[in-house]
C-alpha cells in the first residue's frame, strides 16, 4: 500500500515535466550548455588560483581582472595549435572519440534540478530541463558511455602508452562506478523514488547527507576516483604513461577531453548536491527565518554554492595528496568500498523496513547506526594491516635474481635481506 501511494505521488510530481512549449525547452537547453562552458572556464581558473595559493605562488593574474580570462586565453591557444594526426591512428575513431567523451557529459545535466517552479519569460516552469522516474539511473547510464570515448581514444591513437592509459582509465571508472551506484541505493530507500526532483523534495526537512553519512562519504570517495582526479589520477601517470589516453591528441580534440573531465566534475558534484545536500534548498535551514529563501531564483544560487563546495574539495585534494599506486587504488575500491557499501545497504534496508512496519525508539535506531559505522571503520583500517602481516609470516624471502634476471618484488612479496647475488641453475652468477 505504501509503495502504491509513493508511486502515485511520484507520478503526480512528474506531470509538470514534458508540458513546456518547444521554445522553453530550447532556451533551457542552451542556458545549461552555456552554464557548463562558463563553469568549466571558471573552475580551471579557480583550481589554478587555489593550488597556487596552497603552494605560495600567485597563479593566473594577468588576463582580465584577477586573471579570470586566463582560461579563455588557454582555450584560444588550444584552438590555434597545430592539429597532429599520428600515422598509425585509426582516423575515424580517432576523431569521434573526443566527441563520444564530451556529449554524455552535457546530457547528464538534463535531469538535474536547479530550482523550483519559476516564472520563465512569462511561463511557469520548473528550473529543470526534464525529469523521469529513473532519472538517477539515467545519469549513471549516460555518464558510463563517456568511458567508451576514453577507451577508443587510447586505442585509435596507435600508441602503446595511449592504449594502456585508456584501459587503465576504463578499469578505474568502471570499478568506482560500482561503489558509487551502491552508495545511492540507501538514498533511493529513504526517498522512495529515483526521480531527482522527488529526491530533492524528500529533503525539505533533513538532508540525506546527515542521516546517511556513510553513503555520503562512500559517494564522495567514489566520485573522485570515477572522474580520474588526484589522488586517483592514475590514467595520467607521467612516469610510465605520459599523458595516458590523450597523449597523441592536440588542438581542439585535446580540449574536448579536457572539457569532458571538468564537466564530469560538475556532474558528480551536482548529483552529490541533489542526493545528499538537499539540492536547491537553502543551506543551514535559512528558510526557517526567511520565507522567500526557497522561492524564485534564489534556490539556483544555493545549488551552485553547494556544487562549488564539492569542486573545492576536488581542488583541495589535488593540492594536498600524492598519487596512489595503481594496485593499491584498485584494491581499495574492490576490497574496501564495495563490501562496506553492501553491508551499509543491508543495514539501511533493515532499519527502513522496521521503521515502516511500526518502528522503534529513535534513540536505539541512532545507536545502532553509530555501532555499525564504528564497526565499518574498524574493519576498514584493521583488515588491511592484519592481511599484510599474515602474508609476511607465510611467504618465503624474495630473491630478485632467482630466475636469472633482476625482477622487482610484487606488492605481496617480501624483499630479500641478504642483498647478495644468487647463483642460477647453470652455476653462473645471475
Amino acid at each position: 500500500m505504501n509503495a502504491l501511494i509513493t508511486s502515485l505521488d511520484t507520478a503526480k510530481g512528474l506531470t509538470k515535466f514534458g508540458e513546456d512549449p518547444l521554445w522553453v525547452v530550447i532556451v533551457k537547453a542552451v542556458l545549461i550548455f552555456v552554464l557548463l562552458v562558463l563553469l568549466t572556464l571558471f573552475n580551471i581558473w579557480w583550481e589554478r588560483r587555489v593550488v597556487a595559493r596552497m603552494q605560495h605562488r600567485i597563479g593566473p593574474n594577468v588576463h582580465g581582472p584577477f586573471g579570470l580570462l586566463q582560461s579563455l586565453a588557454d582555450g584560444v591557444k588550444l584552438a590555434l595549435k597545430e592539429d597532429i594526426l599520428p600515422k598509425a591512428a585509426d582516423k575515424a575513431v580517432y576523431f569521434i572519440a573526443p566527441v563520444i567523451a564530451v556529449i554524455p557529459a552535457f546530457l547528464t545535466f538534463s535531469v538535474i534540478p536547479f530550482g523550483p517552479e519559476v516564472n520563465f519569460f512569462g511561463h511557469e516552469t520548473p528550473l529543470q530541463l526534464t525529469d523521469m522516474p529513473v532519472a538517477v539511473l539515467f545519469v549513471m547510464a549516460i555518464a558510463s558511455i563517456g568511458i567508451y570515448g576514453i577507451v577508443l581514444g587510447g586505442w585509435s591513437s596507435g600508441s602503446t602508452y595511449s592504449l594502456l592509459g585508456g584501459l587503465r582509465s576504463s578499469a578505474q571508472m568502471i570499478s568506482y562506478e560500482v561503489s558509487m551506484g551502491l552508495a545511492l541505493v540507501a538514498v533511493f530507500l529513504y526517498a522512495g523514488s529515483m526521480s531527482t526532483s522527488e529526491i530533492v523534495a524528500a529533503q525539505d526537512k533533513l538532508w540525506f547527507g546527515l542521516i546517511l553519512a556513510p553513503s555520503f562519504v562512500i559517494y564522495v570517495i567514489s566520485m573522485i576516483g570515477e572522474t580520474n582526479r588526484a589522488p586517483f589520477d592514475l590514467p595520467e601517470a607521467e612516469g610510465e604513461l605520459v599523458g595516458g589516453f590523450h597523449t597523441e591528441y592536440s588542438s581542439l580534440k585535446f580540449a574536448l577531453f579536457f572539457l569532458a573531465e571538468y564537466i564530469n566534475m560538475a556532474t558528480v558534484s551536482a548529483l552529490a548536491t541533489t542526493l545528499f545536500l538537499g539540492g536547491w534548498h537553502a543551506p543551514f535551514w535559512i528558510d526557517e527565518f526567511w520565507a522567500g529563501a526557497n522561492e524564485g531564483y534564489w534556490p539556483f544560487l544555493w545549488f551552485m554554492g553547494k556544487v562549488l563546495f564539492f569542486i573545492f574539495i576536488f581542488i583541495w585534494l589535488r593540492g594536498s595528496l600524492p598519487r596512489l599506486r595503481y594496485d593499491q587504488f584498485m584494491h581499495f575500491g574492490w576490497k574496501r568500498l564495495i563490501p562496506i557499501s553492501l553491508g551499509w545497504i543491508i543495514a539501511v534496508a533493515t532499519i527502513r523496513t522496521i521503521n515502516l512496519n511500526g518502528g522503534f525508539d529513535r534513540t536505539y535506531l541512532y545507536g545502532a547506526i553509530g555501532v555499525l559505522a564504528a564497526l565499518m571503520i574498524v574493519l576498514f583500517f584493521v583488515g588491511e594491516s592484519s592481511s599484510d602481516d599474515a602474508v609476511e609470516e607465510t611467504e618465503a624471502p624474495f630473491d630478485a635474481f632467482a630466475g636469472g634476471y633482476p625482477v622487482p618484488p610484487m606488492p605481496v612479496s617480501t624483499s630479500s635481506t641478504t642483498g647478495a647475488r644468487s647463483t642460477n641453475e647453470d652455476g653462473g652468477a645471475s
